[in-house]
Parts: C-alpha cells; structure tokens; sequence
C-alpha cells in the first residue's frame, strides 16, 4: 500500500535508545519523519512477510507444477542452447 503524503500527522510518544537519539540530533536528521520511515517499512516488510505466509501453499504448488511440467510457453529464450 502506498502511504498518502502528505497525510495528517498524530502525536505519538516513543522510547528510543539515547545514544541513537543524540547521533541523530548530532547529525541534523528530522526523528520524527526517521521514525516515521522506519514504521513505514517495518508495515511494509510484515505485510510482505504474511502475504507470502498465506499464499505458501499456492506458491509451493506453482513451484511443483513447474518442475514436473515446465513454464506454460516452454522454455524460455534465455535458457535455450544456443548454436554457436
């Protein structure tokens, strides 16, 4: 899913380690939209990882079917001998 921006914001209280906190003031970085970046692709990775989850078995049986029968077009141009 792609994230609407912008999108309203909401206050939200988090505990970070202190030493990533003062590198990161240190260094300029806006934490809040760090933060906001790393939930973001934490929701992107977990989303991801229970699709892959519910669809295993199809996936496993795809993956079965290509193997006993072969790719539907049969093989394709890259995995052909060629006739040098």
């Amino acid at each position: 899913m792609k994230y609407e921006q912008p999108a309203p914001r909401k206050r939200v209280n988090l505990t970070v380690r202190e030493d990533i906190m003062a590198e990161a003031r240190a260094l300029g970085l806006n934490t809040s939209r760090a933060a906001e970046a790393g939930i973001e692709a934490a929701v992107r990775e977990e989303k991801g990882r229970r699709w892959r989850e519910e669809n295993r078995e199809a996936i496993e049986a795809h993956n079965r079917r290509i193997e006993r029968e072969g790719p539907l077009l049969g093989t394709p141009w890259w995995a052909q001998p060629r006739d040098d």
